[in-house]
């Protein structure tokens, strides 16, 4: 796809704690792929993906930015322009869900409150170790008007839905003035009320 042919291009960030798995699920969705061993990010990564929403043609510049505390002031210069936030926590680790909340904030005060977000249960996979319950994390979503999955980088379980999802919800949050299908409308509806006009002259 060329970029003649993107409708729109999309900023999103990944975020949540360190080694809840932020980094192989931008692996599994970009490039199919999953790292066993953990290896912290540095900063941030960057990944671009395109996807087909709404019968536009959208292109994701995806960041994956670091968990640890000590970065947060690096990665806070990234949430600015972001469309679209992913906050990770891992279903076998209670105190990565408790800060949830934390990285809630983080995005309302650096990206904004009108921002897109997605709550993502990662590691889905591990069900003998889950600390968090399906059930808590969709009521957590629940109460703040988020989106919820849960997901497993590792069985490839969820990755696509969930950057969908995010990407129609980027999409909807769009002003009208910006979606491309409804200026086309705009222009449709304007030119056959002006045909009219010349019609009935």
């Amino acid at each position: 796809m060329s970029i003649s042919e993107v409708d729109y291009i999309f900023k999103v960030l990944i975020i949540g704690d360190s080694s809840v798995g932020k980094s192989n699920i931008l692996l599994r969705f970009s490039d199919n792929t999953f790292q066993e061993t953990f290896l912290p990010t540095i900063g941030v990564d960057f990944k671009i993906k395109n996807l087909a929403v709404y019968n536009k043609n959208v292109k994701l510049n995806i960041w994956d930015t670091a968990g640890q505390e000590r970065f947060k002031t690096i990665t806070s210069a990234y949430y600015k322009g972001s469309h679209g936030v992913i906050i990770v926590y891992d279903i076998t680790d209670k105190e990565g869900f408790n800060n949830v909340s934390s990285w809630i904030n983080e995005a309302k005060k650096h990206a904004g409150p009108n921002v897109a977000r997605i709550l993502v249960g990662n590691k889905c996979d591990l069900q003998e170790e889950r600390k968090v319950a399906w059930q808590e994390g969709k009521d957590f979503a629940d109460r703040e008007g988020m989106q919820f999955f849960e997901c497993s980088a590792k069985a490839k379980i969820n990755i696509m839905e969930i950057f969908e999802a995010l990407a129609k919800k980027m999409y909807e949050h769009l002003p009208e003035t910006e979606r491309k299908d409804e200026m086309d409308d705009l222009n449709l509806r304007k030119r056959s009320k002006d045909d009219s006009k010349k019609k009935c002259c």
